[in-house]
């Protein structure tokens, strides 16, 4: 008997309808002989739609109250699909993420796991139930609250459960058919990819793309768990998110591009006229560190008309730029620049290949498709297998479409979205 872990979307449980047939998938998995545990995500955009509420109520709710209301989705999908598996003749229970052992960090909104002590998962698996768990959702112990992972949370979620129960195989539910080369709602030749590293998916999710979150990603990794990624609307058997140690397993040979995302989430900020001293940049990134903003690229640039100083640009969450700019002008005394310059209308695309480390003529033929398509780049940030750029927003379609077929990404056919808003 294996022992399953399944997580299903807010694209997969969106209504009754869905619900329904996620019940089924999940039945017949049990039907298979195995045992089943399911995390499950809130309904559609409940997520969304209960955060703009908390914004028409205030600017900025509190955080503990914040973390008990966005909670509320899980628990509604999980019991809902309970009932679903129960009417279908299977025993099926559901739990919160305290009640499932998910221990965490104090931080609301932004929790880590720390710990996993599934008991009562396991004591349901023993006694021939199906255990769902809402997920995104954990325990403090020593604030005995509830918190929450972040965006894309459930994913975590059940890579953790997964590793904490010795699952066999741990299987993310969403609304296309695996990985793609690009995400195919802006990209729509994108095709999917049968097999990817685990390092190739944290640069890539690391870069944008969404369809599984980079800590889901680097929890797998650690624990040696092999992923797949699949459609709860098709019976295609998805992509496996693989690690180094099970590459020859798979029998892939590294692609030189496998990928390529798109983030429009970032905002960049330019510091103009900082003195050009020893410490004068660890002063300006301590000041953005205490703010708990994550710095994406740096650039400097020492100014040609003035001697003895430099002007730095970084790119970081929209989400952060408040924080930071308030922080920043606070310290103006103290870091003696002349003027800031904030700029939200960015965009980043990246393009990742674990073949860049032995193919020459990468950045050759990105800066051709841009050039050919007309694209100006604001910054440039690499890794051993990245190369990310900074450019206009409004071109982000455009650049990341130029690049994927510059790079012989495009499929034969449209790729299919079966569901869900990109919200």
């Amino acid at each position: 008997m294996a022992l399953i872990v399944q997580k299903y979307g807010g694209s997969s449980v969106a209504d009754a309808d869905s619900i329904r047939r996620v019940a089924k998938r999940i039945v017949d998995t049990k039907r298979a002989g195995n045992e089943v545990v399911v995390t499950v995500s809130a309904m559609g955009d409940t997520t969304d739609e209960l955060i703009d509420l908390a914004h028409e109520i205030t600017p900025i709710p509190d955080p503990r109250e914040f973390d008990m209301l966005v909670t509320t989705g899980e628990r509604v999908s999980m019991a809902l699909l309970a009932m679903a598996i129960k009417s279908m003749g299977y025993d099926a229970r559901s739990y919160t993420g305290s009640q499932a052992g998910m221990i965490t960090t104090a931080a609301h909104g932004d929790a880590r796991i720390v710990d996993v002590t599934p008991v009562r998962v396991r004591e349901a698996l023993d006694e021939g139930a199906i255990a769902i768990v809402a997920g995104f959702q954990g325990f403090n112990r020593d604030t005995r609250d509830i918190t929450t992972l972040g965006r894309g949370g459930s994913d975590t979620t059940a890579v953790a459960l997964a590793a904490a129960l010795g699952a066999d195989k741990c299987e993310i539910y969403t609304d296309v058919d695996g990985i793609f080369t690009a995400d195919p709602r802006l990209v729509p030749l994108a095709h999917k990819i049968d097999a990817i590293s685990s390092e190739e998916m944290l640069e890539l999710a690391g870069s944008g793309a969404k369809v599984v979150h980079i800590r889901a990603v680097e929890y797998a990794r650690r624990q040696g768990m092999t992923l797949v990624v699949r459609s709860s609307f098709s019976n295609d058997p998805g992509t496996i998110i693989y690690d180094a140690e099970s590459a020859e397993e798979y029998n892939v040979e590294n692609a030189m591009i496998t990928g390529v995302a798109h983030d429009l989430s970032q905002a960049k900020i330019t510091v103009v006229g900082v003195p050009d001293v020893p410490g004068s940049a660890a002063k300006l990134f301590g000041i953005v560190a205490e703010q708990g903003a994550n710095i994406d690229m740096i650039v400097q640039n020492v100014q040609t008309q003035n001697d003895g100083v430099t002007d730095i640009s970084f790119t970081m969450p929209q989400v952060m730029a408040d924080a930071v700019l308030t922080a920043l002008h606070n310290a103006e005394a103290e870091l003696g620049y002349e003027s800031i310059r904030f700029d939200d209308q960015i965009g980043k695309v990246s393009l990742v290949g674990s073949g860049m480390r032995t193919n020459i003529g990468v950045s050759a033929t990105l800066f051709d498709a841009l050039s050919k398509a007309g694209i100006n780049i604001d910054m440039i940030s690499t890794s051993e297998i990245r190369i990310s750029i900074i450019v206009r927003a409004d071109v982000v379609p455009e650049a990341t479409r130029a690049i994927h077929s510059a790079f012989g990404l495009d499929g034969e056919s449209e790729a299919v979205v079966y569901a869900g808003t990109g919200r």
